[in-house]
């Protein structure tokens, strides 16, 4: 399962963390939360603690393979294309009640540092209780573990192959050198934003674009590690894009098209300049760096 999650500062943990004034409104919370986490000129809004922060959509691809080695695949997402909003507790209570029963591999994109610690924190100022996603083995080989440095069970492609230095990609960064769509109109700083607006919509179409992404490049890097065949990585490839054709026919998901002709466009250009680099034998390097960027 490639998932990611959408968060928000939390202007009701914000008036309780740092105690402001009953009188003030939600904006001037925020502004007080954003100060608290070292707000400058250059960066008004900085990164806040997850803690204090509520999740306001997840999404996911759920891969499945059947005893015959066929493979399924869904996209999935809280809230759903008819609930116009959904509390942060239910969408909490939904998903971690569906780990807990399936047991899924959990792939993300800095999801050790951000996606699962915020799913786990802002649980608990909930007050849920999630005994079964949250159940470890005695000794980490001995079973499924979602907490255990390392686990199969949950696995973030940014520890796996980003390096953690300054040569670590952004996912819109290593996804679009690969040819798969990163970040399309929108990005993780306009999500409160769209937010306050009431765009709900939009922020979970947003976080399906993130999890098809985060999807494709696991897909990449099994195929990478050779867990996966040729074959079976353009298959599988294949497949997800009938199945979000097939999607983008109906209304409520016709956001996809936009993804679709974004990959399709990506891996033109990738081609092109693959091409150009085998047939131009006399081109200098600078020569094909434009020939690869030509849109």
């Amino acid at each position: 399962m490639g998932f990611r999650c959408q968060w928000v500062p939390d202007s009701l943990s914000g008036r309780l963390a740092y105690d402001c004034a009953p009188d003030w409104s939600d904006a001037q919370v925020l502004d007080e939360m954003w100060r608290q986490g070292g707000a400058t000129d250059a960066d008004p809004r900085p990164y806040l603690k997850t803690v204090l922060c509520r999740v306001v959509s997840i999404a996911a691809v759920i891969r499945k393979t059947a005893p015959d080695g066929s493979v399924s695949l869904k996209l999935h997402s809280l809230p759903g294309p008819h609930d116009e909003t959904l509390p942060e507790h239910d969408i909490l209570s939904r998903f971690l009640s569906k780990l807990g029963a399936a047991h899924p591999q959990l792939v993300g994109y800095n999801s050790s540092s951000a996606d699962l610690p915020i799913l786990c924190q802002r649980a608990i100022v909930n007050g849920l209780r999630q005994p079964e996603f949250c159940k470890r083995p005695e000794k980490p080989w001995q079973g499924i573990d979602y907490f255990a440095k390392g686990s199969d069970y949950h696995v973030d492609l940014k520890d796996l192959i980003g390096a953690w230095g300054k040569g670590t990609p952004k996912l819109h960064e290593i996804a679009t050198a690969a040819g798969i769509p990163g970040k399309l109109g929108t990005d993780g700083g306009s999500v409160v934003d769209l937010w306050a607006a009431g765009r709900i919509r939009e922020i979970v179409q947003y976080n399906e674009y993130d999890a098809l992404t985060t999807y494709l490049l696991w897909l990449r890097t099994v195929h990478f590690a050779g867990l996966i065949s040729t074959d079976q990585y353009v298959a599988e490839q294949a497949q997800l894009e009938r199945m979000l054709r097939a999607r983008a026919e109906d209304a409520t998901h016709s956001h996809l098209r936009i993804y679709l002709e974004q990959w399709e466009r990506l891996r033109e250009l990738r081609a092109r300049g693959r091409d150009a680099l085998v047939s131009s034998g006399s081109q200098s390097p600078r020569e094909l760096a434009g020939v690869a960027g030509t849109a």
